[in-house]
């Protein structure tokens, strides 16, 4: 097995030249308080399987800092409350900072083009790793463990910092992005939907009739976590009756090449391969900490102000509802071939795919909107929007970024985010 040497109480820097990327740097850490022959997760392993990568990517935004103070500081924790603690605080300032640099605030933190979304998410999967093969002095258990793990991961995201004004005649926005995904092809991914998370969380937007508050949060491309509940736990609160519920909700994540596709039809499917390299090829199971609807639908249409979306003269990518499912037609159902067409789902078919597709991004807008159903919020906007993809990744490997490639993510993002305006704009209160 490959280890990270990533581990510190004890750190010294040595400068290297790692050819293609000049002068960088490497750990070499001595401690007590890791176990490196703990398994990482795949996910987790391509910190060492994409180097030098993600360190030169993390040093070039400064965020190696947080993932190496955090290591520090869990080897002093004396206890699973102060290390719950410690987890939440430093979970939350990867949080703040991502934002607070995504959004020009941190102009300190390094050279990296602000809408890079990759250094939040490596210095996130240091710190898991750091977290999985931490061996403190005090027993802990799996559970208590996989308790911090969820912590680090909930704060991380932004889905504990959400917060929105409770006064009338505010509108509330909750939009969520993805983490960069197939890695194991290309440890240079970024992913669009997740760098506009980073750029809309917070933002205060005027519109029509109102100002409108936007709160983001971005979300892993793991099957397990969404079986564990992730999005109903993000998007639920919001959406109960209270001073807080939302106005219009949005999943967000990469789509096609060069199209902003808002989807038509979200269906009760899932396959692929996360990021985890855990596959699925079934029915998209329910969860028990939120209500679900008495009859659980096969496809969930969306309710976001298409037209309006459509029509905000926003680019430079053309934007489209797209209406496309895959169905079981046949009395079978899942025993019979499928057939996909582009005029919605046909009354009492079974799904297959939504609009788009049936791999998690499809899943992250079933499942938001069916615990928005679960909840009664029935005349809550809410859908999905799949963004275009990321291009001209450089052809020489050793190069993560250029100016081709800024510039793409620049134009997508920027539209992302005038699309989300777009909807609260044409949010009634």
């Amino acid at each position: 097995m490959k280890h990270l040497k990533l581990r510190t109480v004890i750190m010294t820097w040595t400068a290297i030249l790692i050819a293609g990327f000049g002068t960088t740097s490497v750990v070499k850490a001595e401690s007590h308080c890791y176990n490196e022959d703990v398994s990482l997760t795949p996910e987790e392993q391509r910190m060492e399987d994409g180097a030098p990568v993600p360190q030169q990517i993390m040093d070039d935004a400064e965020f190696t800092q947080f993932a190496e103070r955090f290591e520090e500081q869990l080897c002093k924790a004396e206890s699973v409350e102060q290390a719950k603690k410690l987890i939440s605080n430093h979970g939350e300032q990867l949080w703040d900072t991502a934002i607070a640099r995504a959004q020009g605030k941190r102009p300190d933190l390094g050279d990296l083009d602000r809408y890079d979304d990759r250094p939040l998410y490596w210095a996130r999967l240091r710190m898991t790793s750091a977290l999985r093969q931490w061996e403190p002095d005090f027993s802990i258990s799996e559970e208590e463990r996989n308790e911090l793990m969820k912590e680090l991961e909930y704060t991380s995201r932004g889905i504990t910092s959400i917060k929105f004004p409770k006064g009338k005649g505010v509108k509330r926005i909750l939009v969520t992005g993805f983490d960069p995904y197939r890695l194991e092809q290309e440890f240079r991914r970024s992913n669009p939907s997740g760098a506009a998370a980073l750029q809309l969380d917070g933002q205060k937007v005027m519109t029509q009739d109102g100002p409108a508050f936007i709160q983001a949060a971005n979300f892993p491309v793991r099957w397990e976590d969404f079986e564990e509940g992730i999005v109903e736990d993000t998007f639920g609160p919001y959406l109960e009756e209270s001073k807080e519920q939302v106005d219009l909700m949005m999943t967000i994540s990469q789509g096609g090449p060069r199209v902003m596709a808002i989807e038509g039809f979200a269906g009760r499917w899932h396959t692929g391969v996360g990021n985890n390299l855990e596959e699925r090829s079934s029915v998209i199971p329910t969860v028990s900490d939120w209500p679900m609807p008495e009859e659980l639908p096969e496809f969930i249409e969306t309710t976001l102000p298409v037209e309006a979306m459509v029509n905000a003269d926003t680019g430079p990518w053309p934007v489209e509802r797209n209406n496309e499912v895959c169905e079981w037609l046949a009395p079978e159902y899942r025993d019979a071939p499928y057939v996909c067409q582009d005029d919605g789902p046909t009354e009492d078919s079974k799904a297959r795919a939504g609009g788009g597709g049936s791999y998690l991004s499809n899943e992250s807008q079933y499942r938001s909107n069916r615990v928005r159903l679960g909840l009664g919020a029935y005349d809550i906007p809410g859908g999905h929007l799949h963004v275009a993809a990321q291009e001209h990744y450089p052809e020489d490997t050793s190069v993560y970024i250029t100016e081709e490639f800024k510039e793409f993510r620049m134009d997508t993002v920027d539209q992302t985010v005038e699309l989300v305006k777009a909807a609260a704009n044409a949010v009634k209160k």
